[in-house]
């Protein structure tokens, strides 16, 4: 078992598992817990980084250039432990770099920097993709934070919202019984930009928006504290969570599931992004506690 980094302000406090480079804890002032209580009987993670696949691979697989590799649901990088480079009271940044262990499943030399800073009441997660080759790198990032569903302020768990930023009127993706996406699509459950929680949204896994318009969401009872949830360099968006159980996902994704059957080649597959040689990609999201 590794070590929890801790950063903290006056107004927050988070904890980062360095396997996974993963945020486990984030509580308030009065040590109130924000996140998931991690139930086994329902799901164990806390806040997973997804990459360099988010979703399911179709038969497990990745190719590139007409060689198979095995990929695991969202990538390895979950899995894997990250290197302390840097820590502060108030920030740490981790680091995993490519191995003989992630080629045999990825085949790319990558650097990925994941910075995690505490200013007042937000939480910054900063996470940098940087390709040291002479050849564009391939990849999808993600994030899958799972908030405490109610929060932990007494208001009812009926009562908790998510209010996205803009309307989003486009029918979303549904997820096939392999994990891959389907092809047909379910009706927005959105209420103008409303989302009330119910267990039953999710009988049938997560609510995937693969074209979002919103750069935030709102999350909490109307009548009580709040998270800001902002994501401002993803284009799609999940939410999930088993039903009964005490949390909600709010994921900020670049990058998608691959299509049911999905045979192509990786850099082509939905989602998947290019890093330019000698080049990096930053991805950021925000906690803000409100209220």
């Amino acid at each position: 078992m590794t070590d929890l980094v801790t950063i903290r302000s006056i107004a927050l406090t988070a904890q980062i598992n360095p396997l996974g480079a993963e945020l486990t804890h984030l509580r308030d002032a009065g040590g109130r817990e924000l996140m998931t209580d991690a139930d086994p009987a329902f799901w164990t993670g806390h806040a997973p980084i997804l990459f360099p696949v988010i979703g399911m691979p179709f038969e497990e697989t990745i190719r590139v250039d007409g060689t198979a590799y095995p990929m695991k649901k969202h990538g390895f990088a979950r899995r894997s432990l990250f290197e302390v480079i840097e820590a502060a009271e108030d920030r740490v940044t981790f680091a995993l770099t490519d191995s003989a262990e992630t080629r045999a499943a990825y085949p790319f030399a990558f650097r990925l920097e994941l910075t995690y800073r505490i200013e007042g009441a937000t939480l910054w997660i900063e996470a940098r993709i940087a390709n040291p080759e002479d050849t564009p790198l391939p990849a999808s990032f993600g994030f899958h934070p799972a908030f405490a569903w109610p929060l932990p302020y007494g208001e009812d768990r009926a009562a908790h919202r998510i209010l996205f930023d803009a309307d989003e009127p486009d029918a979303l993706r549904t997820i096939a019984a392999d994990g891959t996406i389907a092809e047909a699509r379910r009706p927005s459950p959105l209420d103008g930009r409303e989302l009330a929680l119910r267990d039953d949204l999710f009988t049938e896994d997560a609510l995937v928006w693969d074209h979002i318009r919103s750069q935030g969401v709102t999350y909490g009872a109307a009548n009580g504290p709040q998270l800001r949830i902002a994501f401002p360099d993803t284009p799609m968006l999940g939410v999930w969570t088993k039903p009964g159980a005490a949390y909600v996902c709010i994921e900020p994704w670049h990058g998608i599931a691959d299509p049911v059957g999905y045979t192509g080649e990786y850099p082509d597959k939905p989602g998947v992004f290019e890093v330019p040689a000698g080049g990096e990609k930053r991805i950021e999201m925000s906690v803000t506690l409100k209220g």
